[in-house]
């Protein structure tokens, strides 16, 4: 993928699931490359499984844009079951990235979305994220998977990234854990 001046990233997901979190590691690994990043949420009083967005900038140069993104290059979309009932493509540009969790294909997805140019990037998140950590938290399997669809990130900046991020938040244990589904969601990501 080539990398515009201000590459603009929307999260779709449900409340709980670490949309706003992964939208905020991603922000910090950019930081650590030296570039400039915005991330926010878009939520109000929502409850937990409530969908949500997320937006991540990330540039080369300083952001002045202080706007949700209506016309972003990448979609991520953490929790299948949004499509076909919230519009993620919407706006998505022409040459853009969808990246989605689940068990469907890319052609299936498309189909799904209507999003018939750009690429389409498939990875079961949820499966991946239950057999490493445990739980059905997919944002850093996604995050894995949007490193290897997009080359914007080495896995080993997003490692470190996440490390330092859940350092002493969580055990060593939870952390590798995720390291591990981040890099298993990088391998298993299919491009169609």
């Amino acid at each position: 993928m080539s990398k515009p001046d201000c590459l603009e990233i929307r999260w779709h997901g449900r409340g709980g699931q670490g949309v706003v979190t992964a939208g905020k590691l991603l922000a910090e690994t950019a930081l650590g490359t030296g570039q400039y990043f915005q991330a926010f949420p878009d939520y109000g009083p929502e409850r937990m499984g409530a969908p949500i967005r997320a937006f991540t900038r990330i540039s080369s140069k300083p952001i002045t844009i202080h706007s949700q993104i209506e016309e972003p290059n990448v979609v991520l979309v953490l929790d299948p079951t949004l499509l076909g009932t919230v519009p993620v493509a919407e706006g998505l540009k022409e040459d853009g990235t969808l990246l989605v969790n689940t068990s469907m294909g890319p052609a299936e997805v498309r189909e799904v979305t209507g999003f018939h140019t750009g690429k389409v990037f498939t990875v079961n998140a949820s499966h991946i994220a239950i057999e490493e950590m445990g739980r059905e938290i997919t944002n850093t399997p996604m995050l894995g998977a949007l490193a290897q669809a997009t080359g914007l990130f080495d896995m080993g900046d997003l490692a470190e990234q996440l490390r330092a991020w859940f350092g002493k938040k969580v055990s060593t244990k939870v952390i590798e854990a995720n390291v591990r589904a981040m890099e298993r969601a990088a391998k298993e990501v299919i491009e169609g």
